[in-house]
């Protein structure tokens, strides 16, 4: 990961843009970036995180670094970021569980989070420096002193009458962890733009507890004491921040909540004192949630989206069920399994089920706590949440644990392991003491709860992802071969007014690739992708095949024809006279694996693959669909044949599926393709082209072609046919003189002048770049 001392491979993809910004707050300290100009090409785009998770770690980086911290110590803070908030989540998940259960609980379950495999580790380890692990850290805070709030108050009789009689000794006790677990949720708010989630969560319980407090003929009062409190602290700090995307959103939640907590609880004391029928209170909420819901569509139609979203706050459909994070847990290759749950959680992923299971039945058959009842609707949820993006793993990893924990200690206790220890205490203790129970309880602990979470972590941190090599390289090459495209990368733009966009630069220009790479593009390229790991600029369509297909990335790669991908690069830009791309990488995923998920975001992915037959059985392969696609064209074909589009680096070749493909097309297609890799990354770039005119006889086959050898010594055929009426004219992207300075630094090129051949005639046309540049005429 330490490649070199001003160079660190971060993990994955978001946290090359949370470096993106901390870069930017370091350079105008303490100002965030709230508009980017530098990715999203020609549009820009406002702040998509929320900014405290950057702010904190630059504030540690600038006073470590003396208002001055160079590159090398910028990175390596940010690296080991991550590391120290996954280390804290130790903390709040021993009390959380401590005050839950007992101390035995609290111990076990913070063991069971340390060495905690899966999403919770990924997210957690060096390098991988995005905000996940702070959501995991601040809603297992909130919990903790929401928690401690609830033991207090219930202990300390708190009802909503010492409040409106303003008697507040009782008060005092339970203020201090209101007040934290507000500040949580307020911090957990500017960290994460859909913290709303949490809120949710919050929200269910206190309407549950309300509920079950009335039922059983409990005070309800200090609920919404305790609720509103939380929410208006959280509130009071989203306001500081006007610039915040979904703050709004954030507002309308809180304020439901501020308003809904204190009347479930006047509900409840109007019911008691008019001695009506517990049943008709649970009905009463759920009616009057019906009427809120009724009047919100016709008064505040922002409000009703919000509220009708919620049922599906992370369902994805479409080419968002590609995003690998945001798959639903229990699918490998759109097939249930339950791999993933052995994978993220070990056995904690079964056992914390079981517990749940048994914790759930003995809330209808005992007398239940708040707080047992707040740790039931928050696992509920999480597992909700993680059931259909499995990313939510990386919080569920802390209810394993605790739910876990207690089952461990139960085996302990069922086990004689209490009065084991107080034999020891007393100082009677001796080896005739310990049975076999003991025995086995021990190696359940270790066997069954730590050891498989541990081995599977061990397994789990040899890497973190992030770009390899190839895309380093690439990038590289992009940032000091290609010319600058007049935008400061560390400047703070100005955020335009609402229905306008950022006027660029005329020097300004787009680099078009798979979202995936947008980041990488952006951070180390310091060039302007079109899309991005935000899903910006993909383009396609998201409900219906019958929806229009938006130009984007993956109406571009997947575009049959050479001229209707260049008629999505015109139409992403606003100005008819302008490309939205002057660049297009593809990389071999882009060719392979990922090619399914491009086609998957049109929704039209019909056809690129085919079956047939061979000698083991039916094998699916790509089909002339595929072979047609733009991506193919570019990555299998080396751009062979296109007029505007020319291969101007290609990075070293990797081991991969491209042979394949290329066997396929030539066994099926009749092709003669080298089946060799070629470079993993390749950059193309979008010219006029010049042209090239000459007389031929009608009717004769016209071919113009080049022997092009690339940056790696590697040499393909580039070549174009046409029939002659009595002229022919050829569209050549690539110029046979070299590069100009200013322009692209090249170095792939034709290994002398084009060849033009018909009959028995040839002759010879050089090219220079200006000619390619500005579409100049040539006449042979």
């Amino acid at each position: 990961m330490f490649i070199s001392s001003n160079f660190i491979r971060f993990g994955g993809n978001d946290p090359w843009y949370h470096l993106r910004n901390v870069e930017s707050i370091l350079h105008n300290f303490p100002h965030i970036l709230w508009f980017d100009a530098y990715t999203h090409y020609p549009n820009g785009t406002q702040q998509v995180f929320a900014p405290l998770y950057d702010l904190v770690l630059s504030t540690i980086i600038w006073i470590i670094g003396l208002g001055n911290p160079s590159t090398e110590l910028t990175q390596t803070i940010s690296a080991y970021y991550p590391i120290i908030l996954g280390v804290l989540v130790i903390i709040p998940t021993y009390y959380t569980a401590k005050w839950v259960f007992d101390y035995r609980v609290g111990l076990l379950a913070a063991t069971l989070i340390t060495v905690a495999p899966g999403q919770f580790l990924s997210r957690s380890i060096i390098g991988f420096n995005d905000h996940h692990i702070a959501e995991t850290l601040l809603t297992t805070t909130i919990s903790m002193f929401l928690i401690m709030a609830l033991k207090a108050s219930h202990e300390r009789n708190i009802i909503f009458k010492d409040l409106t009689d303003r008697k507040y000794d009782h008060l005092k006790a339970v203020l201090p962890y209101v007040i934290l677990a507000g500040i949580a949720l307020g911090t957990y708010s500017l960290s994460w733009l859909g913290a709303i989630f949490f809120s949710f969560i919050l929200g269910i319980y206190f309407t549950a507890q309300h509920i079950i407090n009335h039922m059983h003929k409990r005070e309800t009062g200090y609920l919404a004491i305790i609720g509103a409190l939380v929410f208006f602290v959280a509130l009071l700090m989203v306001l500081t921040m006007p610039e915040l995307r979904e703050r709004d959103l954030m507002i309308k939640g809180f304020l439901a909540g501020i308003i809904a907590f204190p009347f479930f609880t006047i509900l409840s004391i109007e019911f008691k004192k008019r001695k009506l029928n517990e049943r008709y209170y649970p009905l009463s909420i759920l009616s009057l949630s019906v009427i809120v819901v009724i009047l919100s569509k016709v008064v505040s139609p922002s409000t009703y989206a919000l509220i009708t979203s919620l049922a599906s706050f992370f369902m994805r459909t479409g080419g968002g069920l590609t995003i690998a994070e945001a798959s639903p847990l229990l699918s490998i290759g759109g097939q249930f399994s339950l791999a993933p749950l052995w994978y993220n959680f070990g056995a904690l992923g079964y056992i914390s089920f079981i517990a749940l299971a048994i914790l759930i039945y003995r809330a209808f058959t005992q007398k239940n706590t708040p707080e047992n009842t707040f740790l039931i609707v928050w696992t509920l949820m999480i597992i909700w949440a993680m059931l259909q993006q499995n990313r939510f793993a990386y919080y569920y990893s802390v209810n394993a644990a605790i739910l876990s924990a207690w089952v461990g200690i139960k085996v302990l206790e069922l086990s004689g392991w209490k009065d084991l220890i107080t034999d020891i205490k007393d100082k009677a203790f001796s080896a005739k003491n310990i049975k076999a129970m003991h025995i086995i309880s021990a190696i359940f602990i270790i066997l069954v709860l730590i050891y498989p979470s541990y081995s599977l972590a061990m397994q789990q941190s040899q890497g973190t992802g992030g770009p390899n090599g190839y895309w380093i390289e690439a990038t590289t090459w992009l940032r000091y071969n290609t010319p600058d495209p007049g935008l400061d990368y560390y400047e703070s733009y100005e955020k335009p007014a609402d229905g306008e966009s950022y006027e660029y630069p005329d020097t300004a220009y787009g680099v078009m690739s798979w979202w995936d790479y947008g980041h990488w593009i952006e951070v180390i390229g310091h060039r302007i992708p079109n899309a991005n790991p935000f899903q910006q600029g993909v383009g396609g369509r998201r409900n219906s095949i019958e929806e229009e297909n938006q130009p984007g990335a993956s109406t571009f790669f997947t575009a049959p024809s050479e001229e209707e991908a260049t008629a999505v690069l015109e139409a992403i830009h606003p100005d008819p006279e302008k490309a939205g791309a002057r660049y297009v990488i593809s990389d071999v995923e882009m060719a392979t694996g990922k090619f399914y998920a491009m086609a998957a975001w049109t929704l039209d992915t019909e056809n690129y693959y085919i079956d047939v037959q061979t000698d083991s059985g039916y094998m699916t392969v790509p089909g002339p669909r595929y072979y047609s696609s733009m991506e193919a064209r570019l990555h299998m074909f080396d751009g062979n044949g296109l007029k505007q589009y020319r291969l101007v680096h290609e990075s070293p070749a990797g081991s991969t599926q491209e042979p394949g493909y290329k066997n396929v097309y030539n066994q099926l297609f009749g092709g003669s393709l080298s089946e060799e890799d070629t470079g993993y990354v390749k950059i193309f770039e979008y010219v006029e082209g010049a042209t090239i005119t000459g007389t031929a006889p009608a009717n004769e086959t016209v071919t113009i072609s080049n022997t092009i050898m690339t940056g790696q010594m590697r040499t393909f055929t580039y070549s174009q046919s046409t029939s002659s009426d009595g002229t022919y004219s050829f569209i050549v992207p690539y110029s046979t003189e070299g590069p100009i300075e200013g322009e692209t630094q090249f170095d792939t090129m034709p290994m002398g002048p084009y060849v033009i051949s018909y009959g028995d005639t040839t002759q010879q046309v050089s090219v220079n770049e200006m000619d390619v540049l500005n579409g100049n005429t040539i006449e042979v």
